[in-house]
């Protein structure tokens, strides 16, 4: 069973703690929470990711979560997709390489 959620529209200011904090306010049981970041800069993208503890029932928590108010933004709150592993580009076929700028001479 899914336990982890994913809030959106989280305020720059946002941490971890911070986030599951507020989580836990709102009466969860929270395993962790963390606020995504870029890899470069290192500031808040805007969302994180929270896990909730044993038992806590997904659908209630983002009834009570979504909508709510942290620093003055409405958050969104849904259940959290699994990661995506189909990155790779497809194989073969397409697009051409230095061979095809080379004027093409029929013999």
């Amino acid at each position: 069973m899914a336990t982890k959620l994913f809030v959106g529209n989280l305020p720059h200011s946002a941490t971890d703690a911070s986030l599951g904090e507020f989580v836990t306010k709102a009466g969860f049981q929270v395993a962790s929470a963390v606020v995504v970041r870029d890899k470069m800069t290192g500031t808040p993208r805007g969302f994180g990711f929270v896990e909730l503890g044993e038992g806590e029932d997904i659908q209630r928590a983002i009834a009570g979560l979504n909508g709510q108010s942290l620093e003055g933004r409405p958050l969104t709150v849904n259940e959290a997709r699994p990661p995506r592993t189909d990155f790779a580009r497809p194989r073969g076929g397409g697009g051409g390489g230095r061979d095809s700028f080379r004027r093409r001479r029929d013999y």
